[in-house]
């Protein structure tokens, strides 16, 4: 088997630039297991060599960021934008002592699952969240700034409970603007309550929405904010698409405060992303089938009614559920139906999350010297450092001779495998691939899954040595 050798990189920061705007990206979460234990060159090199042009690398805190890796994504020619939360976060590590006092309440009470969701009617939490980007994008070299999910809680969240914020803080600040109580959710005798009110509702709801669109205002064009920080940032504005029937759009406004083409008019951002709201991305593949951004349509025509030339991207899930894994033939099928519909760019949460992770075999997509005396072989995916290591997994073919690459010789970081020679090999060689095998102990499901091993008789040519090559070791 022979593989296509990819294009060569490309590390200006207007070519990054295009790329964070256009063409196929993926998020990343570096605090998996999936990514500990290798270098941050070997994250960008899996990236790279499987099409990509540009990172979302996931901020679950912003006082917990890896430089290393940002600066080998860009090594590797890719963009890398800050993807933040806008409505709380999955740590409070590094917080002011008074953070509690930011939360949301909600009409119910939530479960204990990790996230903490804060109140964009805290001045003390926007203040800190502006200054936390601020200091995250000067510290860094972010391409670019997205603030994802800044909506309230919850689809459907009246009925169930989770629905917010409708605590001291939101209360105050309706008042304050509207001179109007607040509306009642809970009890269907109470004067205000919000089925007897429609007036009262509709303000309650265009409230809401224009809490989310000041917050992202205030966030980045606010004074000593983040485009006062760094001119010329990129900034991406985020908002969610669903497909509950007709009145998708309106009904996301009611429920969670989201107006995307307020939000763009209010934030003016480079790109706006669609993110596909959990009740679709729940789905397993047999229910969502892949081309279900034909059934957004609505979000984009509400978006394009005043914004006809904004690039717009879209995000799917393709795995965080266990039940709802999407495989590479549904990727695949996704990806058509974006460029069909005219997105510049789509994403997906999480690379390593994805079918493909489970399902393929290790496919080396490259080798090539590093320098005289080393070879680098790049596969699409994490391998296992013991299976990399047997005798014969690694067999350089040179002028008729085969010449194994003794265990001791070899060096495997994540999903690049070194080989060390002796001499350096001149004219046309290959390698064969014997047994190689990836990493099921590291993925997020299936564990006790079978290692899927390499083909049979797998062969890939050696790319010349030049002093171009830039070993990543």
């Amino acid at each position: 088997m022979t593989t296509t050798p990819v294009s060569a990189v490309t590390h200006s920061a207007a070519e990054r630039k295009q790329h964070a705007l256009c063409g196929p990206s993926i998020q990343v979460d570096p605090g998996f297991p999936y990514y500990q234990g290798r270098t941050p060159a070997s994250i960008a090199e899996e990236i790279r060599v499987n099409g990509y042009r540009s990172v979302h690398y996931f901020v679950t805190n912003e006082n917990n960021v890896n430089r290393e890796l940002i600066e080998a994504f860009h090594n590797a020619g890719l963009a890398v934008w800050a993807l933040v939360l806008g409505n709380g976060s999955y740590s409070v590590t590094g917080f002011p002592e008074d953070w509690p006092a930011w939360q949301m309440k909600l009409l119910k009470e939530r479960p204990n699952d990790g996230f903490y969701l804060f109140s964009p009617f805290s001045e003390k939490y926007v203040a800190w969240k502006k200054q936390a980007l601020v200091h995250l994008i000067e510290s860094f070299p972010f391409d670019g700034i997205e603030v994802a999910e800044p909506y309230f809680p919850e689809w459907n969240g009246i009925e169930s409970g989770n629905y917010g914020d409708v605590g001291p803080l939101a209360e105050a600040a309706f008042s304050k603007f509207y001179r109007l109580p607040m509306p009642n959710f809970a009890d269907p005798k109470h004067a205000y309550y919000y089925k007897k009110q429609p007036d009262l509702y509709g303000k309650w709801q265009t409230f809401r929405v224009d809490a989310v669109n000041n917050f992202l205002n205030e966030l980045i064009n606010g004074r000593a904010g983040v485009r006062e920080a760094r001119p010329g940032l990129l900034v991406a504005t985020w908002s969610l698409a669903i497909d509950a029937g007709p009145g998708s759009v309106s009904l996301l406004r009611e429920y969670q405060g989201m107006d995307a083409a307020k939000m763009i008019s209010a934030v003016h951002p480079d790109i706006h992303v669609l993110q596909t709201h959990w009740p679709d991305w729940g789905k397993p593949e047999s229910v969502l089938p892949g081309n279900y951004p034909l059934k957004y349509q609505p979000f984009v025509e509400q978006i394009r009614s005043r914004h006809p030339s904004l690039p717009l991207g879209i995000q799917a899930d393709i795995g965080s559920g266990i039940q709802m894994i999407k495989s590479r033939t549904w990727l695949n099928t996704f990806i058509q139906t974006t460029q069909q519909i005219g997105y510049s760019t789509w994403t997906a949460y999480e690379y390593h999350l994805g079918g493909y992770i489970y399902e393929e075999a290790p496919i080396a997509k490259e080798a090539k010297w590093t320098d005289s005396h080393t070879i680098r072989v790049t596969f699409h995916k994490r391998i296992k450092e013991d299976s990399a290591k047997q005798p014969n997994s690694f067999v350089i073919v040179h002028q008729g001779k085969s010449f194994p690459v003794p265990p001791d010789q070899i060096r495997v970081d994540g999903n690049c495998v070194y080989l060390k020679t002796r001499q350096f090999l001149k004219g046309r060689i290959y390698l064969t691939i014997h047994k190689v095998q990836d990493t099921p102990e590291l993925w997020l499901y299936h564990k006790d899954q079978m290692a899927n091993t390499i083909l049979p008789d797998t062969r890939i040519p050696v790319e010349p040595y030049s002093s171009g090559n830039t070993p990543l070791h």
